[in-house]
């Protein structure tokens, strides 16, 4: 009887090991913040680590460096960029639960820097880009992703 124990209990760990994939760094921090917090007052968090936890509503298709992870408040999500190379999110993570820690970034770019970046955008997600539909210096708010477990 203590090995059917012992069995069944390998074999759930095994299960739970089995249903989480883990990409960079370890998680180090013990308390997630709010995607919503973050947006709210994203000057608050500059250059601050983070935990966050969400869906992975897009993954980047050209070289799987980001992801895109859904807020806990309806139509926001925060992207989660990694050094391109370091960290490759598949595709097949699309749909799944994230626990990702990244540090803040804040950043206002121009007019051209927007336009740059959307133009690589578009490119990285295979739609199309419109520059006039820039309309100005604009703030964006991201996280410089170090660790991610995918929870399946």
């Amino acid at each position: 009887m203590r090995y059917y124990i012992m069995f069944l209990l390998l074999f759930v760990l095994a299960l739970n090991a089995a249903d989480k994939k883990k990409f960079g760094k370890e998680l180090t921090l013990k308390e997630k913040t709010k995607i919503s917090d973050i947006l709210a007052a994203p000057e608050k968090f500059d250059g601050t680590l983070v935990q966050v936890e969400g869906a992975i509503v897009a993954v980047c298709e050209h070289r799987g460096c980001w992801i895109k992870i859904s807020s806990d408040r309806e139509f926001e999500s925060i992207r989660f960029k990694v050094e391109d190379g370091v960290i490759v999110f598949p595709m097949e993570i699309k749909g799944q639960n994230v626990v990702a820690e990244g540090t803040v970034s804040v950043k206002t770019l121009s007019k051209e820097e927007l336009i740059k970046q959307g133009e690589m955008h578009a490119k990285e997600e295979g739609t199309t880009f419109d520059p006039s539909s820039v309309k100005g210096p604009q703030t964006t708010i991201q996280l410089m992703g170090e660790g991610a477990v995918v929870l399946k």
